[in-house]
């Protein structure tokens, strides 16, 4: 086969991909969602020169994604609202969908249309309350529930990101990182949120006293790992992300999780296979038929 005709199917392998990915994370109608995020003038909370902007616009954000997910699900109470107001097991990707959209506005969006965001799943924590299976109530308007998932995500953002990311932050830039997502945690209802990689680490460590793998974590870490609804061609793929994102999870939380902690093999994970796939999806995003829409995950430059 000629080189030129070479190099056009694999342009042409590569747009697909990457157009399916595109609306894996963003939805049927990703062009929408785009135009509302970089169509619309206004002012912006934050600028390609924040870190914030260089996290969230990086493809190491869909391996913080399953990491994310897992970190969160050791908390009883959150676990116990995500299985009892959630559809993820049937409907996985509507809530990718919806988080990928939310992340999107609040980072890149105007202010205007990232306020209609944060209302918008202010309105829905209002509906998430009742009575987890050990007898305790729980609220997803709770600040101290609020601060989990808060920190939970934002942990494994800029962790992943500086395991996989194009260039890793300064350690100002990082302490900058975790102090910009506060100010969407605060309209969301975080009280005190940490303003500095530091605070946050002992954060984290505060809640690990509160943390435990529920029937629902479990079952949560299984579907994530395992039984995530996917085309057959894209099964490999996400497993290389999982073995990423599981790979850089801190040793107390494998154990809670049971999955088994190596460091040698978990250091030779995170360089031979999780930097290649989140490469990988680096290079897929950055097609032009893609990058140009500015989505989650878009290719960073």
């Amino acid at each position: 086969m000629p080189v030129e005709r070479k190099r056009g199917a694999v342009d042409v392998a590569r747009a697909r991909a990457a157009l399916a990915l595109r609306s894996q994370v963003a939805g049927s109608n990703p062009d929408a969602r785009a135009a509302r995020v970089w169509g619309v003038s206004g002012p912006r909370w934050f600028t390609p020169a924040d870190p914030i902007w260089r996290v969230h616009a990086d493809a190491s954000m869909f391996v913080g994604g399953i990491r994310s997910l897992l970190l969160q699900s050791l908390h009883p109470l959150a676990m116990a609202g995500v299985d009892q107001h959630s559809s993820y097991q049937s409907d996985p990707w509507t809530r990718v969908q919806n988080t990928s959209g939310f992340i999107t506005m609040t980072t890149f969006g105007t202010i205007a249309n990232a306020e209609q965001s944060i209302a918008a799943v202010r309105a829905i924590h209002d509906r998430v309350h009742g009575v987890a299976a050990d007898g305790r109530t729980y609220d997803a308007n709770d600040p101290h529930l609020l601060l989990w998932v808060h920190v939970a995500e934002i942990e494994t953002f800029l962790t992943c990101y500086q395991a996989y990311g194009r260039a890793p932050l300064s350690a100002a830039d990082a302490d900058t990182y975790v102090a910009q997502t506060a100010v969407v945690a605060t309209k969301l209802g975080v009280v005190d949120p940490p303003m500095s990689v530091v605070d946050l680490t002992a954060t984290i460590e505060a809640f690990r006293r509160e943390l435990a793998l529920t029937p629902g974590a479990a079952a949560a870490c299984r579907f994530l790992r395992s039984e995530t609804p996917l085309p057959r061609a894209a099964k490999l793929p996400y497993a290389a992300l999982v073995s990423a994102a599981v790979a850089t999870l801190p040793a107390w939380a494998r154990d809670l999780l049971e999955l088994p902690v190596h460091p040698v093999r978990d250091a030779a994970t995170i360089r031979l296979v999780g930097r290649p796939a989140v490469a990988t999806v680096r290079w897929l995003l950055d097609h032009p038929s893609v990058a140009k829409d500015r989505v989650l995950g878009h290719a960073d430059r």
